[in-house]
């Protein structure tokens, strides 16, 4: 939604709800890490098999190295040794798969046995940047000084047809032909080339069908085709089994913030793919996630494969949720105060906001890291 994005998601739900930030006092000149609020006593809902798997995914893609992608492979503006990241997604799997082996309570959902077992690092958002952005967007207007702003993204569940029609007039398109075995730089590198040479309103005019230029995966409703550039992923329901689709490569041009997303120029190309997808340089290799317990945010300048533990409140009341930082997207370069939570699979907003009005837009963060002297798993 599953990106520079120019990877796995193309924009999050942040780029569909319009934001705020008024501070009182004077406006912090760069996000801070470091001391902050103890949790509060609340209701922890940490799903340790879908943590694991998403911090495993993640441990190997962190295992390709810098030298694959440094722009996100990297300790980040913390400068953590990278060799400490990965052994914080060995520690999560590691406790999970002990406490299940033995019967024992789940630790992850334990603030005590957290406590021990890691270095806390509580986020205060960047300020500054926020309220270069606040214009005209409340929730950044009213941003915390001490709360990032959570924004939640999901899984859109399609209706799709193998045909075009009046119900299904718009296609989801894979790469264009003149691309195909092209490996990412190659064809970013030629600017003659399909992709780079139309934007989304003329694709939307038929361009790719009329000069039979890239394949129609499937045929989508407008809305449900603008769902799916918006959060990358596609999910369609056809003769009882899921199929997923998820962004491929774009054509280059970028999200533009001031406009609605019916009337952008970016158009993303989708490929087929076994399951939900996060971030991942090219659709070659993409690391597999799961809701609830990923968030997208600014890896370029964090890192991938951050841990993190989220405070939101729901029902008026204090909630945990432990997350791995594997997706990120559009809105997240130089963007120091905000995270996307992966909320779930939703046929479309309405049925989003049934299951998440109850989540607030703010969120203590903290970003944790094993310690040396942590328990044994």
């Amino acid at each position: 939604m599953p990106q520079p994005f120019f990877s796995s998601r193309p924009l999050h739900l942040c780029a569909y709800l319009f934001f705020s930030l008024s501070m009182a006092g004077s406006v912090q000149a760069a996000p801070q890490f470091g001391p902050g609020p103890a949790p509060a006593a609340g209701q922890w809902q940490v799903d340790g098999e879908a943590l694991c798997a998403v911090a495993q995914e993640t441990r190997r893609y962190l295992d390709k190295g810098p030298d694959y992608d440094p722009a996100v492979i990297h300790g980040g503006l913390l400068e953590t040794p990278l060799p400490r990241i990965k052994a914080t997604l060995d520690y999560l799997c590691a406790v999970h798969r002990a406490d299940q082996h033995t019967g024992s309570a789940a630790r992850l959902n334990d603030p005590a046995f957290l406590e021990q077992a890691f270095e806390w690092k509580h986020w205060a958002p960047d300020q500054a940047r926020a309220a270069s952005l606040a214009e005209g967007k409340p929730l950044l207007q009213n941003l915390p000084a001490d709360r990032i702003l959570l924004t939640k993204y999901y899984v859109r569940l399609a209706e799709g047809s193998t045909a075009q029609g009046p119900d299904h007039p718009h296609a989801l398109h894979g790469l264009p032909f003149d691309e195909v075995g092209l490996s990412l730089a190659q064809a970013d590198a030629n600017r003659r080339l399909s992709r780079h040479r139309y934007g989304k309103q003329a694709v939307l005019q038929g361009v790719l069908e009329e000069k039979q230029l890239a394949p129609a995966l499937l045929w989508l409703s407008r809305a449900d085709l603008e769902g799916a550039l918006l959060q990358g992923t596609a999910v369609v329901a056809q003769k009882g089994e899921r199929r997923y689709f998820n962004v491929h490569r774009n054509n280059g041009i970028a999200y533009d913030r001031t406009i609605r997303p019916e009337q952008q120029e970016r158009y993303w190309y989708f490929k087929e793919v076994p399951g939900v997808l996060g971030y991942g340089k090219d659709a070659d290799y993409k690391i597999p996630i799961r809701p609830e317990v990923t968030v997208a945010g600014d890896i370029f300048q964090l890192g991938l494969g951050r841990v993190v533990l989220l405070q939101t409140t729901e029902h008026g009341q204090p909630s945990y949720r432990l997350t791995v930082m594997a997706d990120t997207g559009g809105a997240f370069h130089d963007n120091l105060y905000q995270l996307d939570w992966l909320s779930g699979y939703y046929r479309d907003w309405a049925d989003y906001h049934a299951h998440n009005r109850h989540i607030g837009d703010y969120a203590h963060a903290w970003l944790l890291l094993k310690r040396e002297d942590a328990p044994a798993p």
